[in-house]
């Protein structure tokens, strides 16, 4: 398995680490016996890195890392788990957190400590309340190691918030599609240059590159003379920027685990050919020529006076006419950009229509017109009505499973 060294602690981490986000499953429930198997491959065979957080599986993947990841396991990987940001309210809510989180993972100290999705507007609140304070103590003490954030916002506020802070680790949303969404590649050697260790999540966007793929796309990928599957090519793209510490993927069987395992040891920085790079991009444009507007994510829209998160808008959108997500970008909606999950309302229904953001537009697209077809399509009727249920009734039910569940 190939290493990379983290400059600043000396860390050498596999290239590519295990996700416990999406471990398999029976009857609804961690498959833990299917799930051991995987992870103990996974970890002989060379990955070194293991990623969980607060809320997956309902609560149960903390809990089931620590149940099975004791003894030599434990000792082998580097744990990492995440501050569950939207519960946050006081200073001793990270300490009531942390500790629950050290109790279901069995350990007296977290290897990599992320607060999880941020954002300019949580990061902000979090300031306010200590975070950084709270964090450097819990270093002191030894329950932690490394401290890092990941990340869900513009570029801008990436930078933002890596200049707030002498970070140790952040965990970005990146690949072939995503170079201009989020952090980008901006972001990624902004990181870089600071000395952080950056962590790769979605680096098959959710699945979306692999598997079930535009026809279209796997003829591009078939011009090659080395044959690979579409997941070898998204792994691939990710892991030839040598500004990329690791990584992760959500691996749920043992085919999977074989084939980015083999891609990571064989996918050294800038390895890819130039012929091959150019497949990319073809690539690329059909999966552009596919969506529904056509936002690369710049920013430069950004900041709008409303406070819409104009390119995440435009993103969920997207995702739901390339891939029929249809439920999935409606969740996305409510729970993100409604501040469901906390945070401020960030949705396309706060367009007043300004024209601020056209001017800005290097695209040029029509924006306050397309968000009010995202306010249609995506928020649909009773948007406000659902926010209010959500709000009231799904967040306190959803904290008080996961209080419950980490007690059990």
């Amino acid at each position: 398995m190939q290493m990379r060294e983290i400059e600043k602690n000396g860390d050498k981490i596999s290239a590519l680490g295990f996700g416990a986000m999406r471990l398999p499953t029976k009857t609804g429930r961690i498959d833990k016996e299917s799930a051991k198997k995987l992870i103990y491959d996974s970890i002989d065979n060379g990955i070194n890195f293991i990623d969980t957080a607060y809320p997956y599986h309902g609560g149960a993947s903390e809990s089931f890392l620590g149940e099975i990841l004791q003894g030599e396991y434990r000792e082998k990987v580097k744990l990492c788990t995440k501050m569950p940001s939207w519960f946050i309210k006081k200073y001793d809510d990270m300490e009531k957190y942390l500790e629950i989180q050290l109790e279901k993972l069995q350990t007296d100290y977290i290897d990599y400590y992320l607060i999880h999705s941020l954002g300019k507007g949580s990061f902000e609140k979090l300031k306010e309340i200590g975070v950084f304070e709270f964090l450097e103590d819990a270093k002191a003490k030894g329950k932690i190691k490394n401290i890092g954030f990941s990340f869900h916002d513009n570029v801008n506020s990436f930078k933002e918030i890596v200049d707030a802070y002498d970070w140790d680790a952040c965990l970005i949303q990146y690949n072939y599609l995503d170079e201009q969404t989020q952090a980008g590649t901006e972001g990624l050697k902004y990181a870089h240059s600071k000395g952080i260790a950056v962590f790769i999540m979605e680096p098959l966007k959710g699945g979306l590159l692999a598997g079930k793929v535009p026809e279209k796309t796997l003829k591009i990928w078939d011009k090659s003379p080395v044959k690979r599957s579409p997941a070898d090519w998204a792994l691939r793209w990710v892991l030839d920027h040598p500004e990329v510490t690791c990584v992760i993927s959500g691996m749920g069987d043992e085919e999977q685990i074989k084939e980015n395992i083999k891609v990571a040891t064989e996918a050294l920085p800038n390895s890819l050919a130039e012929d091959e790079l150019k497949l990319y991009d073809e690539v690329k444009e059909v999966y552009e020529d596919l969506m529904a507007v056509d936002c690369t994510g710049c920013g430069y829209c950004m900041p709008c006076p409303k406070g819409v998160d104009i390119p995440r808008c435009f993103e969920i959108y997207n995702h739901k006419y390339m891939f029929d997500e249809g439920f999935r970008a409606s969740f996305l909606y409510l729970g993100q950009l409604g501040g469901v999950m906390g945070g401020d309302e960030t949705h396309a229904g706060l367009c007043t229509d300004c024209g601020k953001c056209i001017k800005a537009c290097p695209q040029k697209i029509d924006i306050p017109e397309r968000l009010g077809d995202v306010s249609k399509e995506i928020g649909g009727r009773g948007f406000k009505y659902k926010l209010k249920i959500g709000k009231a009734v799904l967040v306190p039910v959803f904290s008080a499973f996961m209080s419950l569940s980490s007690r059990l």
